[in-house]
């Protein structure tokens, strides 16, 4: 037999209509049993309770759905939707009680007999008022819960009532029945006040206000990252105790696709520290570029068809600027295709950068994948016994690592050179240099070098 099982939330809000039944018929019983209007108007504002409650209920089942094409955000705001229901019947409740409470304190009548039946039942609805406000207290925190929070207030401003009510009824038994009616009045004010709150604080939500504290604390988290990551919008917006977030950040024009899904990476992991629970959406865009060589890079990739841009140089001739560049393009493009991308590239950078009077392009076809297969014995062989002594001439020590590979272009050696951990990287750079080309005239049958250095 399979069993239907019910959440924590929704067992403690079944708890709640519960009581708020309960809490009905003792008040209701009581009140006619001492002609009070204080325990009626307590009774009102208990049927509140139940409307509250039942409100709660059903919206705890309705946001726990998950999302669906036609609610991509969840449904969270049906707990707000509750909520804001309960102010409003709270509002209609508090104006009949006051409207009472007043007309028994102009007019007179309502005689009140507070006998221990009347006492002991406001003292039973004092302890429960104190557990429930208890208990949905709790329940707010634990689940973060927006329905459960305002059920608390209320049953605060339950508590507040009830002590009221308890008070006026033993001013009635001293001989002033008028103790009764302001008691009501002032149960009137607490649901008032109590009501002004939870509209405020539900309209908030449901207007899509922004958290303060949650953006404030998601953007310095986001700033943290460092200057390379500038952060251009954050738009934030609550439902029923879980964050979401928009956020649009820029990075440097020269950044990869793999570059500027890690910074959305970790812009989503820094909100998500910062505000548990965000869902978290993120948008990367190009910095504006200051150097003129990141902006003429930026422009030379704004054609699609160019998949690699190297070998840029910025030249300084007399009073004029040239820039130079190396086009990676698809293989298979024909030579005027090609010519047709170049043109297009030299036409964006002269448009971009009006400082630069020329630019010239070199084309290059992108390289598509090679076989490749070790060479047999290469640690013995000749020509490694050569690139050994190439690359202690050169550098002092011999390589940390020789391969070699027969590939589709030609033997290609693959060298690791350790250098002084001190050196610069133009320094290391030019070593290498170095020992590519002294191995390349050395070694006429190796097609490529590829020296990899290391401290």
């Amino acid at each position: 037999m399979h069993t239907v099982r019910m959440s924590p939330q929704r067992r403690t809000a079944l708890a709640s209509v519960l009581a708020a039944i309960v809490l009905i018929g003792l008040k209701v019983g009581g009140g006619l049993h001492a002609g009070s209007l204080g325990l009626l108007s307590e009774a009102a504002h208990s049927g509140t309770d139940l409307v509250a409650a039942l409100l709660t209920f059903f919206a705890v089942g309705v946001s726990g759905r998950p999302a669906d094409p036609g609610h991509p955000y969840g449904h969270g705001k049906a707990e707000h939707l509750a909520a804001l229901a309960e102010a409003g019947i709270l509002v209609i409740i508090a104006l009949g009680i006051g409207a009472t409470a007043i007309v028994r304190l102009v007019e007179g009548g309502g005689e009140v007999d507070a006998d221990w039946i009347a006492l002991t039942v406001i003292g039973i609805v004092i302890a429960v008022d104190i557990s429930r406000a208890l208990v949905s207290a709790r329940a707010a925190r634990r689940y973060a819960s927006p329905a459960f929070a305002a059920s608390a207030v209320h049953f605060g401003s339950d508590l507040a009532g009830s002590t009221a009510v308890l008070v006026g009824l033993l001013v009635a038994r001293a001989g002033y029945p008028h103790g009764d009616a302001i008691a009501a009045l002032f149960v009137s004010v607490l649901v008032l006040g109590s009501a002004a709150r939870l509209i405020k604080t539900n309209v908030d939500v449901l207007m899509d206000r922004v958290p303060s504290g949650a953006r404030d604390a998601a953007e310095a988290a986001i700033e943290q990252l460092g200057s390379r990551v500038q952060l251009r919008r954050l738009r934030m917006r609550r439902a029923a105790g879980r964050h979401f977030a928009d956020v649009v950040v820029a990075v440097p024009p020269a950044s990869g696709v793999e570059q500027g899904h890690a910074v959305a990476d970790a812009v989503e992991a820094a909100v998500e520290r910062a505000v548990p629970g965000t869902d978290v959406v993120v948008h990367v865009e190009p910095q504006e570029a200051e150097a003129l060589r990141e902006r003429a890079y930026a422009a030379a990739l704004r054609d699609p068809r160019v998949r690699e841009v190297h070998n840029m140089v910025v030249l300084e001739v007399g009073d004029r600027i040239e820039v130079s560049l190396h086009l990676k393009l698809p293989g298979d493009l024909s030579l005027e295709e090609a010519h047709e991308v170049a043109s297009a590239v030299e036409h964006e950078i002269l448009g971009a950068l009006p400082e630069v009077d020329a630019v010239q392009t070199h084309l290059e076809p992108l390289a598509e994948p090679a076989t490749g297969l070790p060479v047999p014995s290469a640690d013995g062989s000749a020509t490694a016994q050569r690139i050994r002594e190439i690359v202690k001439e050169t550098t002092g020590e011999e390589p940390r690592e020789l391969r070699l590979l027969n590939t589709e272009v030609g033997l290609v050696a693959f060298l690791t050179v350790g250098m002084e951990p001190d050196r610069t990287l133009a320094e290391a750079h030019a070593r290498a240099r170095e020992v590519e080309e002294r191995i390349r005239r050395a070694q006429p049958e190796i097609a490529d070098v590829v020296v990899h250095t290391e401290p």
